[in-house]
């Protein structure tokens, strides 16, 4: 049997896995408003859960085609209030970041996963994940958001 070891979880790969999305950015793709309402947020996190999600993955920066990335205070601030509630759930929590000081924050919150768009390009996000036992999902992209079109 296949196992993914993400923090404190091992998930059994036997079977797809589902991540559900909650996305706290005031510009959301999905529209599912919950910039700035924690409870809302919170909420939305529970819905994915009985939708039958496996996996939440949690986002505080848009990374949109055209986005300026707001300041890593600013992404923890969107962040740490709901990482909070949903690390005590007893479920695997992803955090959608490429910034280390993002990535140390929410492992210490207690995520299991980091989803990193840049595919962990920046050495200091390597140096952070190498210190955890966390799940680590890379993505890519061409160039930065607010240039990628261009």
């Amino acid at each position: 049997m296949s196992i993914f070891a993400c923090g404190q979880y091992r998930l059994s790969l036997e079977r797809p896995l589902l991540m559900g999305i909650v996305n706290l950015t005031p510009d959301s793709f999905s529209a599912d408003g919950c910039a700035g309402d924690t409870a809302k947020a919170i909420d939305h996190a529970h819905q994915q859960l009985k939708a039958g999600a496996d996996i939440l993955d949690i986002g505080a920066e848009s990374t949109r085609p055209g986005d300026i990335p707001p300041p890593v205070d600013e992404e923890l601030h969107r962040l740490v209030p709901v990482l909070k509630e949903v690390c005590t759930w007893g479920v695997p929590i992803s955090v959608d970041t490429y910034k280390p000081d993002v990535m140390r924050s929410a492992l210490m919150f207690g995520a299991s996963m980091i989803n990193d768009i840049t595919g962990m390009s920046d050495p200091l996000a390597l140096d952070v994940i190498a210190q955890s036992d966390c799940g680590i999902c890379l993505m890519h992209m061409q160039g930065a958001p607010g240039s990628m079109q261009q």
